[in-house]
């Protein structure tokens, strides 16, 4: 019987594969037989990610890339295809959050958020998503969103808005792609314990989520890798677009 998970031939691009819940998907990528290139904006964190791919026999290489500039995503883009050839799945997990209240928000911190969270985002599925038509290369897009997309957050409005634009976009660009063979979905993922959660989570806080959340914990990263396995696979997602798959505890059916 066929693996319906087999990634063996296939180069993923993690666009913030350095980070703890993206380099956990990339981990679980590449334990599935994909090549994998790490693109963050942290050389030294991506290289780290990377090697511990490598130590478990997996193909990596790390790449800087920051998709706030997009000159250093093309570059990287450039950089990638000259090491793999092209791509067949491009991962977007980049991520900028911040707590202040709505009333204080500055203009300059929502261009800030909103030019990783969505526009950049974006333009780099502009640019690797050409370079794959042009290659007549199928494949997939994975966007990683938020909770907080669907459920929005007080503490975190900025953030709130900008993963409701990635599933805006997620479903718009699956109608956009699939004539080319690329399907396009995202992650929805609950609160897992990454660095831009942790900034928020006071006590309180954390007793409001878990008393909304049926599973009463935490997601651990390494519960994200089978949903990124899973829309990366042609064989096992492959009628499978403009989707948001939620990885969250049992969140999304709570109100908060």
């Amino acid at each position: 019987m066929a693996n319906l998970f087999d990634l063996t031939g296939k180069t993923v691009v993690a666009i913030g594969g350095n980070s703890t819940l993206g380099g956990s998907m990339a981990h679980g990528l590449a334990e599935h037989g994909a090549k994998v290139a790490i693109v963050g904006r942290n050389m030294e964190k991506a290289e780290a990610v990377a090697s511990q791919i490598k130590e478990a026999g997996g193909e990596a290489k790390a790449f800087v890339g920051d998709v706030s500039d997009l000159s250093s995503i093309e570059k990287a883009a450039d950089d990638i295809e000259q090491w793999s050839g092209g791509w067949d799945v491009l991962l977007n997990a980049p991520g900028k959050n911040s707590s202040t209240p709505f009333m204080e928000l500055e203009p300059e911190e929502w261009d800030d958020i909103m030019d990783v969270n969505l526009k950049g985002l974006v333009f780099t599925i502009q640019l690797f998503a050409k370079r794959m038509i042009d290659q007549g290369r199928k494949g997939s897009i994975i966007n990683i969103s938020s909770v907080s997309s669907t459920t929005p957050l007080s503490r975190v409005f900025t953030y709130s808005a900008s993963k409701a634009g990635v599933n805006s976009v997620t479903q718009y660009l699956a109608k956009e792609f699939a004539p080319h063979g690329i399907r396009v979905n995202a992650i929805i993922p609950g609160f897992f314990p990454a660095e831009q959660n942790r900034k928020i989570l006071d006590e309180g806080r954390i007793n409001s989520i878990m008393a909304h959340t049926p599973m009463e914990r935490f997601g651990e990263p390494e519960e994200l890798k089978g949903a990124a396995v899973y829309l990366a696979s042609d064989k096992a997602s492959g009628f499978v677009t403009g989707s948001l798959l939620r990885v969250d505890g049992g969140f999304g059916g709570m109100t908060i």
